[in-house]
């Protein structure tokens, strides 16, 4: 979790994490503006380097070659990242629109996300058609492809249409890759067939002769296809329709042509061209509203016209970052002039390229290594991230708000303690006017009419169940965070066999602006709020403060049938031990903060945290379940411990079943363990044959931390295995049995592990 050092006084919001947006994250990280605010929305956390997909495809590189890991960079950056496509912006109240969340301010927005392929002149290409871009998606259909390959019983043809540089690359790299895998099967590579498709009368038009020549010549002897001056009218199942009126028999149809924009940018207002792409002036700032940037495919430079290629986002990464300091800063922006002639380097499947720049052109292996020093020489920029030096104390520049409001800010640092660091009443009560919590028929004064304390009734024959739980952030999205603090105080209470009734929430936000506070208080308790209504649990008041982080706790009540209280000492001999969810959430966000986590395994584990217990628990208790309790800050191993203790009971626990969080065993061999981890070691005396099973990679993992993690629960023999089947037809997937619960023994440590 990024710390803010300084009062937030702006926020710059960039959408997308294409080329331009990852140089601007670097640039910020190494240079910070003390006073701005960064977050990052983007639809995926790995970004993928278009230079090196065909290499990629070819089998020439693994996944984490070509992606940029959004996650450390946006750390280092000092970046919230908000994993989420956005949907839509409101230019006027200067908003940027998520689908399922509250809409985030910005006072500068930078748009990088890309083009997608144009499918509207060609009926059922939408359909059918297989789009290079984006190319997150294409990867996952790129695998699709190969194992349809891989189980065809037959031959099989396929056809790209787009003979420019894209089109010609990615057939030959396709070629490549299926044909070896045919030959390891032990199958002809003949049996698949290519063909690409070109509306031009030649292959890449907008490059020199040579280059065209070269790569014919590639294509011809690697027996492609290749169908130029014909333009795909229509396609269908297994068919595409030519202008000619003839038709071609294919089994996938690989779409890399007429590249158009997202259609919420021309409906936002923006002013876009004739294929929806932004256009922008010399300083990639919008012709039409300023304070909106867009760069790469997206960008339309009005006075510079250029092709789509992935050189020109690069290339404007850094003037971006320039301009848009220059822009928070209330200071004249700079021009950019894009290159006229740039390298181009194609490579034909093999370790083999050509290349070309203006009128020149070559071809070799020796090309191809050249082409993968430069590729690899990018992406190490964005992987080996320097390691900064703290500065002196920040000062906010002068450029960034009103003198009035530097005034104001200028005495964060000697807020007031107890009632005077509250928030104050005016925002807070408009907070609170965009909160919709759920309304009870027991709840006789909450948040509808506030008073200085709530009121709530307790129906006839249940029992209150009480608990509280609070930490610091985790995450760097507040909504994300406002979900997971929810679920994680949430267990309590379904561990117990109660049903949520009411919350009080106790939230600490980061100084600054009014407006930025506000904005920080509605995401994070709309996020609770979402999670809480779910459970049928209304917010009914609480308590917020400033302070130097972002810290969320709530007070829980619960109802229960005193007869259905769950506890912990309900253990029988002959139990399985049930576990709904999968650990490692302590280490992997430990990795996270040292910027040494897969934006991947971070995406999961939060996937996980998101995941309500309340589903687990019905299933459970549907099951008969004997005892139960939520894994949290003592590890699988202290909560089981507790568990033993409070039945009598001896456990056989079986390592090999722990499901286990992707990662998180990499991440725990490599020394990365939660603060809380030594602590939870103590309680390695519990285990009978530590000695032996010490060396075991998920011996460690026992004693991490988690948060809102599953429900540990015991459920008789016969059951366990129908309750299992339950949990995973309910969404936990990693749902699993863990061990056998046997009579005490005469030992001193109650745990066995197998």
């Amino acid at each position: 979790m990024n710390e803010q050092s300084a009062p937030v006084v702006k926020d710059l919001v960039l959408i997308g994490g294409g080329h331009s947006h990852v140089a601007v994250l670097k640039r910020f990280g190494m240079r910070p503006l003390p006073g701005v605010r960064l977050t990052l929305i983007t639809r995926d956390v790995h970004t993928p380097y278009s230079g090196m997909l065909p290499g990629f495809v070819a089998g020439h590189y693994e996944f984490d070659d070509v992606h940029i890991d959004l996650a450390p960079l946006s750390r280092f950056a000092g970046a919230r990242l908000y994993h989420q496509p956005a949907t839509g912006l409101d230019l006027d109240r200067r908003l940027v629109m998520c689908e399922g969340r509250p809409p985030v301010p910005y006072d500068a927005v930078s748009i990088n996300i890309g083009a997608t392929p144009s499918f509207r002149t060609v009926p059922g290409s939408a359909d059918v058609a297989v789009p290079v871009k984006p190319i997150s998606r294409f990867v996952r259909r790129w695998e699709q492809l190969r194992a349809r390959v891989a189980a065809a019983d037959g031959p099989m043809t396929l056809g790209v249409v787009g003979a420019g540089a894209g089109g010609v690359e990615l057939i030959l790299a396709m070629r490549f890759a299926l044909r070896r895998m045919l030959e390891e099967q032990g199958r002809s590579p003949g049996t698949i067939e290519f063909h690409l498709f070109g509306a031009s009368t030649t292959i890449l038009p907008t490059h020199n002769r040579g280059m065209r020549q070269r790569l014919g010549r590639v294509l011809h002897e690697q027996g492609v296809h290749v169908h130029l001056g014909r333009v795909v009218t229509e396609v269908t199942p297994g068919f595409i329709t030519l202008d000619d009126g003839t038709t071609s028999a294919l089994d996938e149809v690989l779409w890399v042509t007429q590249a158009s924009a997202a259609s919420w940018l021309a409906e936002a207002g923006l002013d876009v061209d004739a294929e929806g792409f932004v256009r922008v002036d010399d300083t990639l700032q919008s012709v039409s509203h300023p304070g909106v940037f867009a760069a790469g495919d997206v960008a339309a430079v009005v006075n510079y016209p250029r092709e789509k290629a992935g050189v020109f986002a690069v290339r404007q990464g850094l003037p971006l970052a320039d301009n848009l300091r220059r822009a928070l800063l209330d200071r004249p922006l700079r021009a950019f002039r894009p290159q006229r002639r740039f390298l181009t380097l194609v490579s034909t499947g093999a370790r083999h390229a050509v290349g070309s720049r203006g009128w020149w052109s070559c071809e070799g292996d020796l090309v191809w290594r050249w082409k993968d020093w430069i590729d690899r020489r990018f992406m190490a920029q964005y992987r080996d991230l320097p390691t900064m030096t703290p500065g002196p104390a920040p000062t906010l520049d002068v450029g960034l708000a009103s003198p009035e409001e530097l005034t104001a800010i200028s005495t964060a640092a000697m807020r007031c303690g107890g009632c005077g660091s509250k928030v104050g009443a005016t925002p807070l009560d408009r907070v609170l006017r965009q909160l919709q919590p759920t309304r009870r028929d027991d709840v006789l004064v909450g948040l509808d009419a506030p008073d200085d304390a709530a009121v709530v009734s307790v129906p006839p024959g249940k029992v209150l169940v009480r608990t509280v739980d609070a930490f610091r952030a985790i995450v760097d999205d507040p909504f994300v965070f406002g979900q997971i603090t929810a679920n994680h105080c949430l267990g309590d209470i379904f561990a117990m066999g109660a049903e949520a009734q009411t919350a009080l929430a106790m939230a600490t936000v980061p100084f600054g602006l009014d407006a930025k506070v506000e904005d920080t208080l509605v995401q994070l308790l709309s996020g609770a709020v979402e999670v809480l209504n779910d459970a049928g649990a209304a917010l009914v008041g609480g308590h917020t403060s400033e302070g130097a982080e972002l810290a969320l706790g709530l007070s829980l009540t619960g109802l229960a049938d005193p007869d259905r209280v769950l506890r912990k000492g309900g253990l029988r001999a002959g139990d399985r031990l049930v576990l709904t969810k999968g650990l490692g959430t302590g280490t992997l966000f430990a990795a996270e903060m040292r910027m040494r986590a897969k934006g991947r395994w971070v995406d999961g584990a939060i996937a996980v945290m998101r995941q309500s217990s309340r589903a687990a628990a019905d299933v459970l208790r549907r099951h008969g379940t004997t005892a139960c309790t939520d894994v949290t800050g003592f590890g699988l191993l202290g909560h089981l411990v507790e568990m033993t203790r409070a039945s009598s009971v001896d456990v056989r626990l079986e390592l090999v079943t722990v499901p286990v969080l992707e990662g998180a065993l990499d991440t725990l061999s490599a020394g990365l363990t939660s603060s809380l981890h030594p602590a939870n070691l103590r309680l390695r005396r519990a285990v009978a044959n530590v000695d032996r099973v010490g060396a075991d990679p998920r011996y460690l993992l026992l004693y991490d931390p988690q948060t809102a993690g599953g429900l540990l629960a015991g459920v008789s023999g016969d059951r366990a295995n129908a309750c299992v089947e339950d949990l995973r037809e309910q969404g936990y997937e990693q749902a699993t049995i863990i061990g056998t619960v046997e009579s005490r023994g005469d030992g001193d440590a109650p745990i066995q592990l197998v």
